[in-house]
């Protein structure tokens, strides 16, 4: 059985695209961006706040938009390479023969992002971190539709990502930039939206878009199809009357 959802709620935060109507205008037209800028990210107390590099910041304050005053739901937290420049610091450090902080290490691995999240909104609320390459997008929104088909009401999906630090800088595609967008999803009863993955059913073809975002596109327009092929897989996203 394929689960039918539909988009509550949706936030989106990244250098030069500060609110929800300058992201649809980028969407429709896409420009090279600003690669350096923050988020104010005033609803995490500043203790916590510190604890954060870049892409954690990026991160929860799509990730507070998102839920707002909302119940408390399960997340999932999606990254392709999560905190790369806290990890690749940490290896560069191993590579000198330094000692490594045992903060700096628990503030690496993937799910650090998310224990943050959780920790600051005292919310014992169950939270995921996953990772699947060029399909990240479409993995978060498996778990979150495994959670609705086991009955929970709503799922809050975080999608965050940026560009790779150096000496990793070589794997970037030319459109990566730091980003990060939520959307809050239901089980729809008629209607709504839904993904089903199938033997690859062409090609793999190159987008205009980093894959995350070529699925947000699609998330916020009128088209009724999305394929996304991946090796022998091919993802199918459908908007259904």
């Amino acid at each position: 059985m394929t689960i039918r959802f539909s988009l509550d709620r949706w936030a989106a935060w990244a250098p030069g695209l500060p609110d929800a109507e300058a992201w649809q205008a980028w969407l429709a037209a896409p420009r090279p961006l600003p690669d350096e800028g923050l988020p104010a990210l005033a609803e995490m107390p500043a203790m916590m706040r510190r604890r954060l590099e870049r892409l954690g910041r990026i991160a929860l304050q799509a990730a507070y938009w998102g839920q707002d005053d909302a119940a408390p739901c399960p997340i999932v937290f999606a990254s392709r390479h999560g905190d790369s420049v806290r990890t690749v610091a940490l290896l560069r450090q191993l590579a000198a023969e330094d000692g490594l902080s045992p903060t700096a290490f628990s503030l690496s691995v993937h799910n650090a992002i998310g224990a943050l999240f959780s920790i600051a909104r005292q919310d014992p609320t169950s939270y995921t971190a996953v990772a699947l390459g060029e399909e990240t997008a479409e993995a978060a929104f498996t778990e979150a539709l495994g959670l609705l088909a086991g009955g929970e009401p709503c799922v809050l999906v975080v999608c965050y990502d940026e560009p790779l630090p150096e000496p990793f800088d070589g794997f970037n595609r030319s459109d990566e930039f730091p980003r990060a967008w939520a959307c809050r999803l239901s089980r729809a009863q008629a209607g709504g939206l839904s993904l089903e993955t199938l033997p690859a059913q062409a090609e793999a073809r190159a987008t205009d878009l980093p894959p995350d975002l070529t699925v947000l596109r699609f998330l916020l327009s009128t088209e009724t199809t999305l394929e996304h092929t991946v090796g022998a897989r091919t993802w199918r996203w459908q908007r259904h009357a």
